[in-house]
């Protein structure tokens, strides 16, 4: 029986994280980056995430079978309040219902961070990605059409939407994930672990 886990990511996990990322990147059109991004490049990004979003790595027998993270939705201040959330699954491990799992761990720490709305942007047709925002109730806000090339084909970006929080006249601003209580992390993370 697989025992599955849930953590936040540390400069340790990049190489696993990058190991799932780079079949995302070489062989299909779900994520927009053609090039697999260094290690040295690849640890930035996530020390920078992490620093202010949550960053989740699921574990597997010591091994790191999937990741999701958010990020600042857009640059200016207005719009501290919103997040994009992006999930990834390694081979093998698909199906079991990790990437759930993983969006509603995101959710979860986000509204501790006064997150109102979070956006998921779907390679179109992304039929698994599609109903996994569904099953969320995120609502689909529209398309952009032939948006990026890869593959050799023109692709459409569907993107999602969902509230998460009041929207207070006076709204908390955001908070950086660092700064919500750790033992309130830790029970959040503990809450989703499964065995099958």
């Amino acid at each position: 029986m697989a025992h599955y886990t849930f953590r936040m990511a540390g400069a340790a996990d990049v190489p696993a994280i990058l190991r799932i990322y780079r079949t995302y990147v070489e062989e299909t059109a779900i994520t927009f980056e053609t090039e697999v991004p260094s290690a040295e490049e690849f640890t930035v990004r996530v020390k920078s995430i992490a620093a202010q979003y949550p960053y989740i790595v699921c574990v597997s027998e010591n091994r790191v079978v999937g990741y999701a993270y958010a990020h600042r939705h857009m640059e200016r201040a207005a719009y501290q309040w919103n997040a994009e959330l992006s999930v990834y699954v390694g081979e093998g491990h698909q199906r079991f219902g990790i990437g759930k799992r993983l969006y509603g761990i995101l959710m979860d720490l986000l509204s501790l961070q006064n997150i109102k709305n979070v956006y998921g942007g779907v390679t179109s047709p992304g039929e698994k990605s599609e109903k996994l925002h569904e099953s969320f109730g995120f609502k689909k806000l529209g398309t952009y059409h032939q948006a990026g090339y890869k593959c050799g084909a023109w692709h459409d970006v569907a993107w999602f939407e969902k509230s998460i929080g009041a929207y207070d006249l006076e709204p908390a601003p955001f908070l950086p994930v660092r700064q919500v209580d750790a033992g309130t992390i830790s029970g959040i993370l503990d809450s989703y672990a499964f065995s099958m």
